[in-house]
């Protein structure tokens, strides 16, 4: 296969059911029990190169000893030959050449289909001129061997193609991680009113199943019994819990809350939301550009001068001397081995193995080089809002006393007492701004209302506005209206039936968030901001830290169109998210950015992990893009640069003042090349934000 775009060409096939995918890189179906399938099948190749590169080097040691060329290099003269060494060479050779150099061959082959020459067709036209024409001379034709090129060159692709793909993603992890989602049972509600634990491709539309507190979700329905809240965020990226009665949806792949609830099963297979999900993930992935990477651009011009130099090289010999044959063949063959570089094999490689541990070092982890080396274009930046721009927890903004008997203070307290015996999120946000708590007794949970108990002896409640307005208690507060406006969540503590003070709740905005915004219009990038969250409380965020073009209340499949119509536009766009509702986006945009503390699904599809999940890493991927860039053109022109003198001289342009280029002259040269390459990569660095 084409190692360069190995894992951006793949195919990609639709699942047949929300539980069972084929993987895209050999097409073999994946469920429950086949997770692991792609993981394998991408280890299996990274092995294979590095099998293969392990026997062609040792077969390479004696292959360069028995090599005439390299004994005159080393000074050894005839002391190393023997009766029988040609042929021996011959069979050494022809291992490496068939068993090193298949995936160039395969990949050869390839390009060659799709008529699109790369960094394999430079490869295997100069291996095999190499091998054909050094058998030819084993076998009776006079001339020099070429064997030791050719072992050594394919030991130098081999570890560069090893090092690159080691750094490219398995693109085919993001569907097996939305098929983790579901659960692998169900409740399943029977006729009697028992219930039985099922496999979940055994229900059906309109069968039953009971979801348990704490449970995922494990099917798209409909509540008919129970009350409870979903959070639903990593579906959607609505923040806040949803609470769901009776009559009320529900998604397969949420989790539920406080409540027991009993659902009637309304969707199953390719009609379920995660299906569907899926789908877009696996479009958007599969329709990836298949721009060929830097690297294979410049192997294309190569393969164009190595055949055509070649050709003209044997040509104007047989025209213009009277050496013959033999030393005109002899000529072109040199030149069409010289004119493939073995530095142009590390060129790429060794300069993403460098960015790759940098990037590490400062968290970040590339899993699609090609995109993440797209990402020095980047014309805009879409953010998710929850858990991105976010932390995704909610926490107190606001705390406003209603009465003149109850301070701040105690308004936190008298909350936090409660809230501490909830599992509620925004309890959890109540709790953690508390510093001290009062003792509890008799408290309940009232599922979508609130919770309750005695607090000093006295009967406290703290409950959501909607309850407020069931029991008929008014209040009118300016400061508390401003804030419904923002989006924010306000919860009421009401002490003996009277209402004492309120405290608002957020979704609570990184600090890192602005600065990264700030930084990125500076660099003349467009920030937007894309959430499944309503319109106010994407309005506040968007002020909090800057964003002037935001796109609210956004379904999952609409966050990849939103990619695709900011794409059509001619700009290159990149997706910052950290959900599975933002997996399609993710994988439609040009360069995926995932949230390292988000879901495995999200992570997955990106081309780039945010480890530290901080915003300010953005810049930091760009920086780094652009500096790698600029180092990969540095390691090719290197590379490549000595052909500029190499090629004409071993063609023989200067053999009437006695001058030619040796093989073993040619064989220093790209030494030195090789060598500066190395050096120049670990050169690589980008400052710190």
């Amino acid at each position: 296969m084409d190692h360069q775009d190995s894992q951006d060409q793949m195919d990609h096939n639709s699942h047949n059911d929300s539980h069972s995918t084929k993987c895209v890189v050999c097409g073999k179906e994946m469920d429950h029990d086949h997770r692991k399938h792609g993981e394998h099948e991408h280890t299996s190749m990274i092995d294979d190169l590095k099998k293969r590169f392990w026997i062609s080097l040792i077969l390479t040691i004696p292959i360069l000893i028995l090599s005439p060329t390299i004994q005159e290099l080393m000074g050894l003269g005839e002391s190393l030959r023997f009766n029988g060494d040609f042929y021996l060479l011959f069979i050494l050779s022809t291992l490496v050449y068939f068993y090193g150099g298949y995936p160039f061959l395969k990949g050869f082959y390839q390009q060659l289909k799709s008529h699109v020459p790369g960094m394999d067709t430079l490869i295997a036209v100069a291996i095999s001129s190499a091998y054909l024409y050094s058998s030819a001379v084993v076998f009776g034709l006079m001339g020099e061997v070429f064997f030791w090129e050719l072992a050594t060159l394919i030991d130098i692709m081999l570890i560069g193609h090893w090092l690159e793909m080691k750094s490219v993603m398995g693109a085919s992890r993001a569907l097996e991680e939305l098929v983790q989602l579901l659960p692998s049972h169900a409740h399943k509600l029977l006729d009697d009113g028992s219930t039985q634990d099922v496999p979940l491709d055994s229900v059906s539309v309109n069968d039953k199943v009971i979801i348990k507190p704490g449970e995922k979700v494990p099917v798209d329905g409909i509540i008919i019994k129970g009350t409870t809240t979903i959070n639903e965020s990593m579906l959607t990226g609505e923040s806040e819990p949803v609470l769901k009665e009776l009559g009320a949806e529900v998604i397969g792949g949420s989790i539920n809350g406080e409540g027991s609830v009993t659902v009637e099963i309304k969707k199953t297979g390719k009609e379920s939301f995660l299906s569907q999900v899926m789908d877009l993930v696996e479009e958007a992935q599969s329709t990836r550009s298949k721009t060929q990477n830097l690297a294979d651009r410049f192997a294309t011009g190569l393969t164009v001068i190595a055949l055509s130099g070649g050709f003209i090289t044997l040509l104007a010999w047989l025209i213009f001397s009277n050496l013959g044959f033999e030393y005109a063949l002899e000529r072109a063959v040199t030149v069409m081995v010289i004119t493939c570089p073995h530095a142009l094999g590390l060129a790429v490689p060794l300069v993403v193995a460098v960015s790759t541990a940098l990037s590490a070092r400062n968290g970040l982890l590339i899993r699609n080089r090609m995109s993440f080396e797209r990402s020095r274009n980047i014309d805009a930046v879409i953010f998710d809002k929850t858990g991105t721009l976010t932390q995704g927890k909610f926490g107190v903004t606001d705390i406003m006393p209603t009465s003149g008997d109850y301070d701040k203070d105690k308004i936190l307290k008298y909350t936090s007492s409660l809230e501490k015996f909830s599992e509620h999120p925004l309890a959890k946000g109540v709790v953690k701004k508390a510093e001290e708590v009062f003792d509890v007794d008799s408290f309940k949970s009232v599922p979508g209302k609130g919770v309750q108990g005695m607090v000093n002896g006295e009967f406290v409640e703290v409950v959501s506005p909607g309850y407020l307005k069931e029991r008929g208690v008014q209040f009118s507060n300016e400061k508390i209206e401003k804030l419904f406006l923002q989006g924010k969540t306000i919860i009421f503590l009401v002490v003996d039936g009277e209402l004492k003070g309120a405290i608002a709740l957020a979704d609570m905005v990184r600090e890192e968030s602005g600065k990264a915004i700030k930084i990125l219009k500076s660099m003349g990038i467009e920030c937007i901001m894309i959430t499944g969250d309503r319109r106010e409380v994407a309005e506040w965020v968007a002020k909090e830290v800057g964003i002037d073009k935001y796109y609210s209340e956004v379904l999952p499949q609409e966050k990849a169109l939103k990619v695709r119509q900011i794409q059509s536009e001619g700009l290159t766009v990149a997706m910052t998210g950290d959900g599975i509702n933002d997996a399609p986006a993710l994988a439609q945009a040009d360069v995926g950015i995932a949230i390292g503390a988000g879901t495995d699904v999200a992570i997955e599809t990106g081309d780039v992990v945010l480890v530290r999940s901080n915003p300010l890493d953005v810049v930091y991927v760009v920086r780094l893009a652009k500096s790698t860039y600029n180092k990969m053109v540095q390691n090719l022109l290197w590379g490549t640069g000595y052909n500029i003198f190499a090629i004409p001289i071993a063609a023989g342009v200067l053999f009437a003042y006695g001058i030619i280029l040796t093989p073993a002259a040619g064989a220093i040269l790209m030494s030195a090349s090789t060598i500066i390459v190395a050096i120049n990569s670990r050169f690589l660095k980008i400052d710190k934000i």
